[in-house]
């Protein structure tokens, strides 16, 4: 929750030294409605207030984890984000299936990964909450719920301008501006547009390998305050990503910090859309409240990068490969909401409706591609071995080619109850039943010199082209106490939820990837918390729990070698699950505004993660039994602090820093020393000044001060390959205010 308090007391420097402390910031969503943070018994960080500070330097979601304990992102193929709370959450690469960590945009969900890396621009406030939500709004989460609330439409409104340049020739852009129209209407318009130069040098080929940013978003919000009874809020938005993904490093090169080494036959020009619309409607019905929300989301990506991150493995240039995605999605949600509050605390019953279309080709190749034949100028190494013992012709594979498509619907009701047993205890009881139908259908196939297009037949086992079909009916929900003790508030809470099954969308091998076999089944989180809330004075906040998870199931990355016809071998990897985890741990955080201009925060968290495997799996059940779950430190920690004075009579100016400490996590479940991250730390710094009279400020910013080179995700193919983060940014800002 540092991030939360953090932003919380910066905000409250600035004001008047007369004006009431508070240090306990109101949550808008984590119970779907305006709730008193020390209230609420589970664990809820929040970003609150009309500045974000540290995070306007930030490029992506996953950059918001430097300021959270016990919250990790592991970054793929660019913006491909997979957010991992207390440990849970899969490293998956691939988009057709939904995160353990749900993630909301103004309560609408985004229910691929791909969708997560959105920019972050005009917004309002951002909310986490730790622990398995299988209770409220959207969709199941294993592991949790990241929700980013956008700033809205009304009288109060804020308008500004803003501009920055920064090394690596960045330059960003901001705006938004609305007003109120009449008593009852106002809009909203925001946008921001993003460029940058690569931060990673590439000492093999183009420098445009080492990830070129060039991106633009469009926000529009319409707010009508009367109209059929309620309230009537359409917001839409769309966003383009035209930059080069920046390709991931081998391991087996030995290269320094921030530096990669691919050729230019990889690099491929990104074209990635996102859109979407919703209408969010409020009511009252007698003593009850009604909120429907309406939406749409999509999104067309086009984009790929070299497979394995050299130049050429070995000195021969057929162990070089390269890879592209062509996806296309569209999701439609329907969610009803009643609540009404009564004497005795709070009543909300629920139901929730989803449609998903998912599509996708992928493409691996080796060399130059050729756009009509889609052969490269060399044979991909991994394509001759799909053709299985009747080739469908005496040529050479050259190409392999992957299509799926996925359909899904989530249809759901849900209720969250609040009772005060006495003055001082209070029960809350949640209730979910979901019933999710996904349709999954494809084919593998591989191209040869000649033209023959044949389907991929590993083993034997049947031509890789088929459909199969997922239906799962299931019941979750949570059960807490909270205690006001007169010195704070204790709670202890039990809470269920799961992540569900799908269909693996990248190389299919055999007809076995749509039968049962080729299924990774839903993985299940049940977690028990006590917490302790308190504020002993109105400068200090501190919150701590102790948790512990049982994890069934745990959906992973798997890597297993795969056998070459040469006697050598690749490694090919899928999304599968283990038998069993346990995670248990420790949350803690603290917020202090020592003086009027100084404040202080920090958080711990301390975690323990086991996989407990006994099954088979991937040719051997002990390399994953006893080891930690991927992206699980056990120690993560955050000491963050701002302060104020006046420059002049007519300027105030901050200083802001945030470091956050990570112990050493694993990319992957089978713990090996060759691909842990060591522990680092991170360090963020803000300096600005601030002349209210002309609503002028200007900002140097500065992230990841130490210049850590760190892995944001690896996978296997020859050696391993891993995505490593940016090398040290900083910049100006200049904003003004109106």
């Amino acid at each position: 929750m540092s991030l939360a308090l953090f932003l919380t007391a910066a905000a409250l420097t600035s004001q008047p030294e007369d004006a009431p402390v508070r240090l306990d910031p109101v949550v808008t969503t984590a119970t779907a409605g305006e709730t008193p943070l020390s209230d609420i018994p589970m664990s809820v960080s929040v970003i609150s207030g009309d500045e974000l500070g540290l995070a306007s330097a930030y490029l992506g979601a996953e950059d918001m984890t430097d300021l959270l304990t016990g919250v990790e992102a592991a970054v793929a193929n660019g913006t491909q984000v997979a957010f991992q709370i207390r440990g849970i959450g899969a490293v998956d690469h691939q988009a057709l299936t939904p995160g353990a960590a749900a993630v909301y945009s103004d309560g609408v969900l985004l229910a691929t990964n791909v969708q997560t890396g959105l920019m972050l621009y005009d917004l309002s406030g951002v909310e986490v909450l730790k622990g398995p939500q299988g209770t409220l709004f959207g969709r199941n989460a294993s592991s949790g719920a990241i929700s980013f609330l956008t700033a809205r439409p009304d009288a109060d409104q804020a308008r500004y301008l803003r501009a920055g340049y920064g090394n690596y020739q960045r330059t960003d852009l901001e705006g938004a501006y609305g007003q109120s129209i009449g008593e009852n209407f106002s809009y909203r318009l925001a946008a921001r547009y993003l460029s940058r130069d690569p931060a990673l040098d590439n000492t093999g080929g183009p420098d445009a390998a080492g990830g070129v940013r060039d991106e633009f978003g469009l926000r529009l919000g319409l707010n009508w305050e009367n109209v059929f009874g309620g309230s009537l809020l359409v917001r839409t938005h769309y966003e383009e990503d035209n930059g080069v993904n920046a390709a991931p490093r081998n391991d087996t090169l030995g290269l320094s910090d921030h530096r990669i080494s691919v050729g230019a036959d990889g690099i491929q020009d990104t074209d990635n859309k996102f859109y979407g619309t919703s209408a969010e409607y409020v009511r009252d019905l007698g003593n009850w409240t009604l909120t429907s929300l309406t939406a749409f989301e999509g999104f067309n990506q086009e984009y790929g990068f070299d497979f394995d991150g050299a130049v050429a493995l070995y000195d021969n240039p057929l162990y070089s490969a390269n890879l592209s995605y062509l996806r296309d999605f569209r999701q439609y949600s329907q969610e009803f909401r009643l609540k009404t509050e009564h004497a005795n605390g709070s009543t909300l019953f629920g139901l929730y409706a989803a449609s998903e279309d998912f599509s996708q080709t992928y493409t691996i190749w080796c060399g130059e591609l050729d756009p009509d034949t889609l052969t490269g100028t060399c044979p991909y190494v991994g394509a001759a071995s799909r053709a299985g013992p009747t080739p469908a012709s005496n040529g050479t594979a050259m190409t392999l080619v992957t299509d799926i498509r996925q359909d899904r619907t989530v249809l759901a009701a849900f209720t969250y109850n609040e009772v005060a047993l006495s003055d001082r205890l209070t029960a809350t009881l949640g209730a979910r039943i979901t019933q999710e139908n996904i349709e999954g259908r494809g084919a593998g196939r591989h191209i040869f010199d000649d033209g023959t297009i044949g389907y991929n037949n590993v083993g034997g086992l049947g031509l890789a082209a088929g459909s199969n079909e997922i239906d799962d009916t299931r019941l979750t929900g949570n059960l807490a106490l909270a205690y006001d003790t007169g010195a704070g508030t204790a709670y202890a809470s039990i809470a269920n939820s799961y992540k569900s099954g799908g269909f693996n969308g990248e190389v299919q091998n055999n007809a076995t990837h749509f039968a049962d076999k080729g299924l990774f089944d839903a993985e299940t989180v049940t977690a028990y918390e006590i917490g302790f809330k308190a504020a002993p004075s109105a400068r200090l906040v501190w919150n701590a729990a102790l948790f512990y998870q049982d994890y069934d199931a745990p959906q992973a990355r798997i890597f297993v070698n795969f056998p070459l016809p040469d006697g050598s071998s690749i490694i090919s990897n899928s999304l599968s699950n283990l038998d069993a985890a346990s995670v248990y741990g420790l949350d803690a955080d603290f917020s202090w505004q020592a003086t009027d201009a100084f404040s202080l925060n920090g958080g711990l968290t301390l975690l323990d993660t086991e996989i407990e495997q006994t099954s088979d799996i991937g040719g051997n059940a002990a390399k994953f039994d006893g080891n930690p779950l991927p992206f699980a430190p056990d120690t993560s920690a955050t000491l963050g602090g701002r302060y104020d004075f006046a420059l002049s009579a007519d300027a105030d100016a901050h200083i802001s820093l945030h470091a956050k400490y990570r112990s050493r996590y694993y990319l992957d479940p089978e713990g090996l020393s060759s691909r842990m991250q060591k522990g680092f730390t991170t360090l963020q710094a803000e300096a600005g000044v601030r002349f209210a009279d002309q609503g002028l400020d200007v900002t140097l910013w500065v992230r990841n001060l130490t210049d850590e080179d760190y892995a944001l995700s690896g996978y296997g193919f020859i050696g391993y390959d891993t995505f490593r983060s940016d090398p040290r940014t900083y910049g100006i800002r200049i904003g003004y205010s109106f």
